[in-house]
């Protein structure tokens, strides 16, 4: 464990943007700030990357040539940014879709992504589901997926008067984005594995 890692384990400081950056992290150690807390983050295993890479193969294909752009974790999504780096909430979501050029540094995406993508697996179901969906809604994430390798099913919430909408679609669906026109997901080879 890095000496990084013993000093967010004891929870008792608040982090911004700017102590986030400045962490010596060790080959494979990752963390997300979320309200200036740091949270470990396992490595996803090998279902969860077959279909992150579908997804991103589906997206990249559609979005070619367009002005939004897929970006894949690890990639940091500051939801409220601050120029000065005060900000306490640096995500990495699986995948992220800013279409709005101006949010795309080469620190990661400053503000909210337009859609985000977020695949479950046994160690962070309950963040997804409960923190983050809250928190995405709040930063103004137009679009939210959940996908689920488990049930082979993707949940698809869609922002609207500051509150998500959602629908559910199985493996045999084709998902069609209700934020980005045109981008249509099959999800029978997302699931194919």
């Amino acid at each position: 464990m890095s000496d990084v890692a013993e000093k967010i384990i004891d929870g008792e400081r608040h982090f911004t943007y700017a102590d986030y950056r400045s962490w010596e992290l060790e080959e494979g150690e990752r963390y997300e700030l979320i309200g200036g807390k740091a949270y470990a983050m396992a490595a996803p295993n090998d279902f969860h990357q077959a279909i992150l890479v579908e997804l991103v193969a589906q997206m990249v294909a559609y979005l070619r040539g367009k002005p939004c752009k897929v970006r894949a974790a690890p990639y940091d999504v500051r939801l409220f940014y601050e120029e000065d780096e005060s900000d306490d909430t640096v995500v990495q979501p699986d995948i992220s879709v800013i279409c709005d050029e101006k949010k795309r540094g080469n620190e990661g995406c400053r503000g909210a992504p337009d859609l985000v993508v977020e695949i479950l697996s046994p160690s962070n179901t309950g963040v997804e589901f409960i923190r983050k969906f809250n928190l995405y809604m709040k930063a103004g994430v137009r679009e939210y997926w959940i996908v689920d390798p488990e049930s082979k099913t993707a949940q698809v919430f869609v922002l609207r008067d500051g509150a998500y909408v959602g629908r559910v679609y199985d493996s045999g669906s084709s998902l069609s984005s209700a934020v980005i026109e045109g981008l249509s997901i099959d999800l029978s080879g997302v699931f194919a594995g």
